[in-house]
């Protein structure tokens, strides 16, 4: 490789790695990116939250060839969320490289219109991809690189078939990327990985700036225990977790009741339903998410303080990706065990944990800083950031302070606003036009039961 052409890396890299908001690579993604670059079956195994996405994603951008117009990478992720995730941080790199997603519970036939022209990059779980296969929406011969992320996942029973009907179509791979959070996983021949090169990551980047407490309630049904936790955190973020969907809903209504800004997520719920409850959580117009271990992986949410077990899991790896929302990237976090005084820890808790001794009489916490506001135009009418922006900076009124985090999907865009201003905002742009056209804009519906 000539010296100019590793300089041009060198610079793209630094360029990709500034759009992230990131200054340099951790361990795992360097040795990552060498050996994607050089073998050409590899398994890569790390803790959630240490940047395993953006460890296969630079190499493959490396890897693609500008001059070849089709799919040239498949990424299968075991859920849509993930899947989402992949396609964020590919924007955000801003590379000249097309990529779409495709999902369960998204319109095929926008999927369709945009598979017309083919990505280099294609994400996809694996129902959907099974469909688009049948019906034959993209030509397959490009595709050199696979990549499975969460694999331990995808190939679970449920998932075998479809993984082996999507493979049977790639005859030209030429380079096989699993990732995984665990190393518990037996792989299927059919994914053919000979003589793959492990990268085991996962007791080397284990986080030491993650703190274990216990929070014992005096009463078997613990939900008084936990509305005390949740006043005794300052008003910071949580995730909630459970083991079961009826139990997130619960969990959810009855905070809701003691006045404290509550959502829940979990597999049941409708897709929408899902993508916006993330979204306030995501943009500060939610404080507390209460999921089932849906939550535990793949989901694009900020960096949480706290990370509350109302149930424990089975399983000790469910456990680590739960942990795994918090203290990410060599930041601190704490996980709370909320357990019934006389229920026995299971094996893979440690011993002698610390107690928390929760105030009595704590305030509520605060209300979130802001409020989601939807309007009912998106990418495919034309509308950007840049716009909603403006608009609502001009005709709102706003202070551009006043505005949070803005999400613009294909037909409906979401905007966090302080919550101080929506009152002032939707007054004034009650009867004007956005790029000259009326467009409903008004405050997101939340998430109820």
């Amino acid at each position: 490789m000539s010296y100019l052409c590793c300089m041009n890396i060198e610079n793209q890299q630094s360029t990709i790695l500034s759009n992230l908001g990131i200054n340099a690579l951790n361990k795992m993604q360097f040795e990552a990116q060498r050996t994607i670059m050089n073998k050409k079956n590899i398994i890569l195994l790390s803790p959630t939250g240490s940047g395993k996405t953006l460890a296969f994603l630079l190499p493959i951008l490396q890897l693609l060839d500008e001059n070849i117009k089709g799919v040239q990478c498949l990424i299968i992720a075991p859920s849509r969320e993930l899947a989402m995730q992949i396609e964020q941080v590919w924007k955000k790199m801003s590379t000249k490289f097309k990529v779409n997603v495709c999902y369960g519970g998204h319109s095929i036939e926008t999927e369709l219109n945009n598979l017309s022209n083919p990505p280099a990059l294609l994400i996809g779980t694996p129902g959907r991809l099974t469909d688009h296969l049948e019906r034959e929406s993209f030509d397959t011969g490009n595709i050199r690189i696979l990549v499975l992320d969460e694999f331990d996942k995808s190939l679970q029973l449920g998932f075998l078939e479809e993984m082996n009907a999507i493979l049977s179509k790639l005859s030209n791979l030429e380079k096989r990327v699993l990732l995984s959070a665990t190393s518990d996983v037996e792989i299927p021949e059919f994914v053919g990985m000979d003589f793959p090169v492990t990268l085991d990551f996962v007791h080397e980047v284990q986080n030491e700036t993650l703190s274990l407490k216990l929070v014992v309630s005096p009463e078997k049904d613990k939900i008084d225990t936990l509305f005390k936790l949740l006043c005794n955190i300052n008003s910071e973020a949580a995730l909630i977790f459970c083991n079961h969907r009826e139990s997130a809903e619960r969990i959810s209504s009855v905070l809701v009741s003691k006045g404290i800004n509550c959502g829940y997520y979990h597999g049941g719920m409708d897709q929408d339903d899902r993508e916006r409850v993330l979204i306030q959580f995501r943009n500060g117009s939610l404080n507390f998410l209460v999921t089932t271990d849906l939550g535990a992986r793949g989901l694009d949410i900020p960096e949480m303080k706290h990370v509350i077990h109302y149930h424990l899991p089975t399983k000790d790896v469910d456990f680590t990706h739960r942990n795994g929302r918090t203290a990410r990237m060599n930041a601190s976090g704490t996980a709370y065990i909320v357990i019934y005084k006389e229920e026995a820890l299971p094996e893979y808790i440690p011993q002698g944990l610390d107690i928390l001794q929760l105030k009595d009489g704590g305030p509520l916490p605060q209300q979130p800083e802001y409020q989601t506001i939807y309007i009912s135009g998106g990418k495919k009418n034309k509308v950007n950031k840049g716009d909603i922006v403006g608009f609502f900076l001009q005709k709102g009124r706003l202070d551009m302070s006043d505005l949070g985090l803005i999400e613009v999907k294909d037909f409906v865009s979401f905007a966090a606003v302080r919550a101080s201003m929506v009152k002032t905002l939707l007054n004034n742009i009650r009867n004007q036009k956005l790029k000259g056209k009326k467009y409903k804009i008004e405050v997101a519906r939340q998430v109820t039961i």
